[in-house]
């Protein structure tokens, strides 16, 4: 679904005019980064959370050559959803 398809479907179920409903959804984003900017952890109930891990150095080996390589840590966005989700797509 893209961005445009969202704003649609809320405007609809919500009455409220589609401009209004980007407004409000580039709004929601920018709260969203900020706050995992500062490293915090964002709960979305009935969803699950999204948060910034991060990823540890590590050694990898080239299957062809079978040299050794590190990979730099990083910094990597995390989501985890509620159990009722994880139960619904398990079904699917």
């Amino acid at each position: 679904m893209f961005t445009k398809d969202l704003i649609g479907l809320i405007a609809e179920k919500t009455g409220m005019s589609k401009k209004k409903v980007e407004e409000l959804l580039n709004a929601n984003n920018a709260i969203i980064r900020e706050t995992l900017m500062s490293g915090k952890a964002i709960q979305l109930q009935g969803l699950g959370t999204l948060e910034i891990k991060e990823k540890k150095e590590r050694v990898i080996v080239l299957p062809n050559s079978s040299e050794r390589k590190i990979v730099p840590s990083k910094n990597q966005l995390v989501f985890r959803p509620v159990n009722n989700i994880k139960d619904e797509l398990k079904k699917l």
